[in-house]
């Protein structure tokens, strides 16, 4: 049984604990992160993918919420472009759900507290803070926007959001805080803690050797996401001011329903919104469903009833109806929402709460309730608020204005230069290796002279080269974390080609 001691150990991760010990990391703090599964392998590989101010928030009074996801918007437009794709979301105004009017103020105010001026307007501002185009009323009739829908819809309005690789952002935090030194665990699952001699004392399980390893830590976070709660059952008692909603969110996948790289934001007669995105060239992701759920430890599955209600919800608005028969792929995540008491699960909050335990002389726990993608960097800013006490010699913010991995160039001239240097390899399959990786996806492709060297070709723009990459310094394990996390390669996939990558990563992945 080893030994090991660390300023900060964090419970979790997804995209809270990442950009926590991304962010603890830079600081000077030595980290330790744990988690059960796979990195990213919950809620965080399972969201509608989306960096967004949350629109719909704002008919619940979110307005500081929104605010802030419209800023974070921004800083990960810049700190990670090869991970964000800024999309126009087309909404067809449907007169029996909300007026004209009140869409045109909604989407003003929205453009306002990101920055824009309170008018719609075409124009588009590219340069400055606020670079996305902001809102406008448009004519479906005679818009390319209005092609792929019914007849019925004469009039539309279109904004600006991003859309972005959820999981990948997760794991390109973890890279960036290894780098800074932090000890990233996947596999690996919190025992039991408790405190002695001011520190905390925990016991750590590797799930795939079965050894233990205890880590001694000045401070704990639990950013354990669904399990934030029960977490609490292996730490000693202590008061639990926050409770959390857990939320099913399903998705479904379908052959592509549209040309165009814009999205669709639907009102569902229940007055909730379903997004059409368009997604891995050929397909359209479509979602999301609330479903309230009450024990984490269950698996999410999405249901027939939400694969229907996804169908009918698509079919009210475009001329290519689908049906269940459709689905090529689906997925569920568990979502757990800040409980602010309301009985309608679609209108629970997506803000957070840190909760800090800090009895006098003792070492901090620090949970995170609720949260959303979008805000995560800002979230673990304000988690290293909550420890400034204990760590005050540690260094100030910094993750606003630093690159994550890849980040440092924009994504063009990655493309650009990896097509100059590689002319004899598929142009579209090195803008997908830019995109994962950005600018390092040259040093990916540093040995690689001819198509012979990527080494096997799996099928689904998967080859050995960067399968061999995930393996070495993205914590890969297992054939799902590469085909559905690490890349989405599976859903390109025949079933043979996924059995013989499979086979392949159990012969130790080797040529």
């Amino acid at each position: 049984m080893n030994r090991s001691a660390v300023d900060l150990l964090i419970i979790g991760g997804g995209i809270n604990g990442a950009g926590i010990a991304r962010d603890a990391a830079g600081r000077g703090l030595s980290v330790a992160l744990c988690e059960q599964g796979d990195l990213a392998s919950a809620t965080s590989s399972a969201s509608s993918k989306l960096i967004h101010g949350g629109l719909r928030y704002l008919e619940t009074g979110q307005f500081r919420l929104v605010h802030e996801s419209l800023s974070e918007r921004e800083t990960l437009l810049s700190i990670a472009p090869h991970l964000m794709r800024p999309t126009r979301f087309v909404i067809p105004h449907t007169p029996q759900l909300r007026p004209a009017w009140m869409m045109r103020l909604g989407l003003s105010f929205y453009d306002w507290l990101g920055g824009w001026p309170c008018t719609f307007q075409k124009r588009i501002q590219t340069s400055g803070r606020h670079s996305l185009p902001a809102a406008q009323t448009i004519d479906l009739t005679t818009s390319p926007y209005g092609q792929a829908l019914q007849a019925d819809y004469k009039t539309g309005f279109v904004y600006s959001d991003v859309q972005t690789d959820d999981a990948r952002l997760v794991i390109l935090n973890l890279r960036d805080a290894a780098e800074r030194g932090a000890s990233i665990l996947p596999r690996t699952r919190l025992t039991s803690a408790r405190r002695e001699g001011g520190l905390w004392c925990a016991t750590l399980l590797d799930t795939t050797t079965g050894r233990t390893q205890d880590y001694r830590a000045r401070a704990l976070v639990n950013a354990a996401g669904p399990w934030v709660t029960s977490l609490f059952d292996r730490l000693p008692a202590s008061p639990q001011k926050h409770s959390i909603r857990l939320v099913k969110g399903s998705h479904i996948v379908v052959p592509r329903l549209y040309p165009g790289k814009h999205a669709y934001t639907l009102q569902h007669t229940d007055r909730r919104i379903i997004f059409l995105l368009p997604w891995e060239q050929n397909f359209t992701l479509i979602g999301t469903t609330d479903i309230e759920l009450g024990n984490p430890a269950e698996p999410p599955k999405i249901s027939a009833e939400e694969i229907t209600y996804l169908c009918a919800a698509v079919n009210r608005y475009t001329k290519k109806q689908i049906q269940p028969g459709d689905v090529v792929w689906q997925f569920s995540g568990v979502r757990a929402l800040f409980d602010d008491g309301k009985d309608n699960a679609s209108k629970v909050t997506r803000d957070y709460r840190l909760q800090l335990d800090s009895a006098a002389g003792s070492a901090p726990l620090l949970s995170v309730f609720g949260g959303k993608l979008t805000t995560y960097r800002r979230l673990a800013e304000r988690a290293m608020e909550k420890l400034q006490p204990w760590f005050y010699a540690s260094g100030r913010p910094w993750t606003a204005n630093t690159a994550l991995p890849g980040g440092d160039r924009p994504l063009n001239e990655v493309i650009s230069q990896l097509q100059t240097r590689h002319p004899n390899l598929p142009a579209d399959w090195l803008e997908q290796l830019a995109r994962r990786h950005g600018s390092r996806a040259l040093t990916v492709l540093a040995d690689v002279r001819e198509p012979k060297d990527l080494g096997q070709d799996f099928g689904g723009g998967l080859y050995e080269i960067e399968a061999a990459h995930f393996l070495a310094h993205e914590w890969a394990h297992e054939a799902d974390d590469i085909l559905w996390r690490r890349t989405r390669a599976g859903l390109h996939m025949t079933l043979g080609q996924r059995a013989r990558f499979t086979d392949w990563l159990a012969s130790g992945g080797s040529r």
